[in-house]
């Protein structure tokens, strides 16, 4: 009997040490989404999800993942559990927002990042989207108010570009087309950040 437990003992701890944790499945997640593929991702943070479902790093992850394949209801669904589990966390009301406004729902989401604003008053990536849902909004110059903000401290040329979109909106030409060569210059990084809602 002591030999079969000595010779269990190895077997089993090792198998132990083989089987992912849930924060190793969410590592496995980030990876194959900053490798845009965000349908993998999914699958490992749905495993992460298992072994440890109270975290919000899993949830707001996934949730970027399911708003990067077009699944914003779930991506939705994903950012306010966050917000149910820690109504602090700034960018998750960056990441809702974002999720809602590619929904239509402008007005809900102009709301929500308000709020985030108020918890995270110099994020950049919430100024970027804020401006995005003014734009739809048809608040032109308010896009044009927040999208100046986020170039004073982090000029991306997407920013530029979303900028020049609402000069010309405004009938501004010229600032537009300025805005528009300065983008297209490589000056300045292309994107502002490329997972700006979950920053």
């Amino acid at each position: 009997m002591k030999k079969m437990i000595h010779f269990l003992f190895p077997l089993c701890f090792a198998a132990c040490q083989t089987l992912p944790t849930s924060a190793e499945w969410l590592a496995r997640g980030d990876g194959y989404l900053k490798d845009g593929q965000p349908a993998q991702a999914i699958k490992a943070y749905n495993k992460a999800w298992k072994l440890n479902d109270q975290n919000t790093a899993v949830y707001a992850s996934r949730g970027a993942a399911y708003f990067f394949t077009g699944n914003y209801p779930a991506a939705q669904a994903d950012f306010l559990k966050v917000l149910e589990m820690n109504p602090y966390q700034a960018d998750a009301y960056t990441a809702l927002g974002s999720a809602l406004a590619a929904q239509g729902a402008y007005e809900e989401a102009l709301q929500v990042l308000n709020t985030g604003l108020m918890l995270a008053p110099s994020k950049p990536e919430t100024f970027f989207s804020r401006g995005g849902v003014n734009f739809m909004l048809g608040k032109y110059d308010q896009a044009v108010q927040d999208y100046s903000y986020v170039l004073k401290i982090r000029p991306a040329a997407d920013v530029y570009n979303a900028r020049g979109a609402a000069y010309l909106k405004m009938g501004e030409a010229e600032k537009a087309e300025a805005d528009f060569a300065t983008a297209k210059s490589g000056k300045v990084p292309q994107k502002l950040n490329d997972y700006s809602m979950i920053d």
